[in-house]
């Protein structure tokens, strides 16, 4: 419940529709919930969020944004290109098994919000390829990596990695062996990224 004369942020809204939809889940969640979690009225709610809608989408893009803020941090780092692309992938597939692991009932409820929120989940994907197109770029223009169009290779390696980050490969996550395949896959990756184009 908000504090007497707190005020009230739309970052607090987010804080508390996260908890009501882990409470409640997609289905059942309402804007009044939110509102009387956080001791206000629905009139309130909307006065920053117009819709169920907006507030959906604003919740699914601060939970994507987390991750993309994490893996900033890698792609500022000074160092080789190599180690920070590594560093970059296994970051992004840990911080997705720490969300499926850790609160299973939140995780399936921003899988079936980034279902709804299309424009959200392509600005994270665009926003993810770009951060590694620059890893990409960094070894190329120190000669570690011999690709002609950084964009193209960091684009494929996104994908090519999907079973280790995309939501629909959940259950596998915490298979035995899991983590070696993951290293195999990065190991072949990397050595097609320095291995000259025919």
């Amino acid at each position: 419940m908000a504090a007497t004369g707190e005020t009230l942020t739309s970052e607090r809204i987010l804080e508390a529709t996260e908890e009501v939809l882990r409470r409640h889940g997609p289905a059942k969640a309402t804007v009044v919930d939110v509102a009387r979690a956080l001791g206000v009225s629905h009139g309130t709610v909307y006065r920053h969020f117009r819709t169920k809608a907006a507030l959906r989408e604003a919740v699914t893009k601060r939970w994507l944004d987390r991750t993309s803020e994490l893996l900033a941090g890698i792609v500022a780092e000074d160092g080789d290109p190599e180690v920070r692309l590594r560093d970059w992938l296994a970051a992004l597939f840990a911080a997705k098994r720490r969300k499926a692991g850790l609160d299973p009932e939140l995780f399936a409820t921003y899988t079936v919000l980034t279902d709804e929120n299309g424009e959200a989940v392509a600005d994270h994907v665009t926003d993810l390829i770009a951060q590694l197109t620059r890893i990409v770029r960094d070894g190329t223009e120190s000669g570690g990596f011999t690709v002609s169009d950084p964009a193209t290779a960091a684009r494929a390696v996104f994908h090519a990695t999907g079973r280790f980050h995309d939501p629909a490969y959940a259950r596998e996550w915490q298979r035995p062996g899991i983590e070696d395949e993951f290293t195999a896959l990065v190991d072949l990756l990397v050595r097609g990224l320095r291995s000259p184009s025919p």
